[in-house]
């Protein structure tokens, strides 16, 4: 408990009103010193009965979930999916997914309930039926405990099995559930029918054969100066190059679309255009070739590597790609737009790794150069979900150096086809949301 000398009086509290600017000054350092001194009795006492009952701490943790705006994310509420393909909708394409999943094995549950109660009616007298339940319930479990390492590459779904959402379920039940979705990786297996028909050199089928790799062609807008803002693009960006746009008076001006039906000519297979304001990178058009469709981001925070403290030299390894939190029918169409910037098969050689984490509709995009090491003595172990230490990782660890670019993306509009000067028709456009809880990728 604390001591007589720093509990607060009664006239402390008031809030006094006098003119001389030192008295109120002296009357709010004494205040928030008392309140510091009360705030850190009342942590160590806490902590003294917490040494004493783990109980106590565990619950305290159990209660104390930060709210975030993340916790607080709203989605349209959707039964089936659009026939449109949602684009221009906000709803959880993988929650959407596993709700009917869940409502279907439901289906099949009571069905097989049903077959087994009319069973039992039928033959009341014969008694070896239980022997022949029991050995289905066994099988039944047999199946329900088989791990997703012990199942073949061709009986495995996208979508969590039936023992996986039971094992998530239990093992969550005595750990608060984390206040961000930081670390869930996109499926990108998970698009919607409608939204792949309408996109279909995005939305590869499983069936149709591996994609090209990628050529890409980069330049910037007419009299710009991120030259080297450019070449840097062209290291970030595997099998790409860099042409730089004319900007002599005389010289003919050359639009984005005049550009992008010369490189679908040449073999291109998209067009990044740079854009500027006040020499600094402001913008990316990303056009993807041959008929589209167009993204356009702005660009904030742009860091090269030569920026950052402890940055590394890039190598010309293709990087391995991250895609990070995409979950509505836009987050996969952004996803799969990057993912058509990369080679199918990545490099493993170079140990690179490009990272596209979406936050709250801002794309963040860093690129690192990553080794495994030992584990030192004064570093912690890997806690999964469950809180409890990852297996296979007890004496490893991952070092990571930071290569840059760095940079900060924000989806403004997806137009249909490739740009014109004016009256282009678009497929989504960003508009002033009012509810801040809703966001859109």
């Amino acid at each position: 408990m604390p001591s007589r000398t720093t509990r607060l009086s009664d006239k402390a509290a008031l809030p006094f009103k006098t003119s001389n600017k030192q008295r109120r000054q002296d009357l709010h350092v004494k205040q928030k010193r008392a309140r510091d001194a009360l705030k850190r009795a009342e942590r160590f006492s806490r902590k003294k009965e917490e040494a004493k009952n783990p109980r106590l701490r565990e619950e305290r943790l159990r209660r104390n979930v930060p709210v975030t705006l993340d916790k607080k994310r709203v989605y349209d509420e959707i039964a089936d999916e659009p026939e449109d393909g949602g684009l221009g909708m906000v709803y959880d394409v993988e929650r959407l997914k596993r709700r009917k999943l869940a409502e279907e094995q439901e289906l099949q549950q009571d069905g097989y309930a049903g077959e087994d109660v009319a069973e039992l009616e039928e033959d009341d007298d014969d008694h070896d039926s239980m022997l022949e339940e029991s050995s289905d319930d066994e099988s039944d479990s047999d199946e329900n405990d088989l791990e997703p390492a012990d199942l073949d590459e061709d009986t495995q779904d996208p979508l969590p099995s039936k023992y996986q959402l039971n094992s998530s379920t239990s093992c969550l039940k005595d750990r608060a559930t984390s206040p961000t979705r930081s670390t869930t990786s996109t499926n990108l297996s998970l698009a919607p029918a409608a939204l792949a028909a309408k996109f279909p050199t995005l939305f590869l089928s499983p069936d149709s054969p591996p994609p090209p790799p990628p050529k890409i062609l980069i330049t910037t807008s007419i009299n710009s100066t991120l030259h080297n803002e450019a070449t840097i693009l062209t290291t970030l960006f595997p099998n790409s190059k860099y042409i730089r746009r004319s900007s002599h008076r005389y010289g003919y001006k050359f639009s984005v679309r005049e550009i992008s039906a010369f490189a679908a000519k040449h073999g291109y297979t998209s067009v990044i255009v740079l854009e500027e304001n006040q020499k600094k990178p402001s913008g990316m058009t990303v056009v993807h070739l041959p008929v589209g469709p167009t993204f356009h981001f702005t660009i904030s925070n742009w860091y090269s590597g030569k920026q950052i403290p402890g940055h590394g030299r890039p190598t010309d390894h293709v990087p391995e790609l991250i895609l990070n939190n995409f979950t509505t029918p836009l987050g996969l169409v952004t996803a799969h737009l990057f993912r058509s910037l990369f080679p199918a098969t990545p490099e493993l050689q170079g140990r690179q790794v490009l990272t596209l984490h979406n936050q709250r509709d801002y794309i963040f995009l860093r690129r690192h150069r990553y080794i495994f090491r030992a584990k030192r003595e004064t570093e912690r172990s890997v806690v999964g979900a469950d809180g409890k230490e990852m297996r296979g990782t007890e004496g490893i660890r991952a070092g990571l150096q930071e290569l840059g670019p760095r940079m900060t993306l924000k989806l403004r509009r997806v137009d249909k086809g490739i740009q014109r000067a004016s009256g282009q028709d678009w497929e989504w456009k960003a508009k002033m949301e009012k509810k801040r809880t809703k966001f859109q990728l």
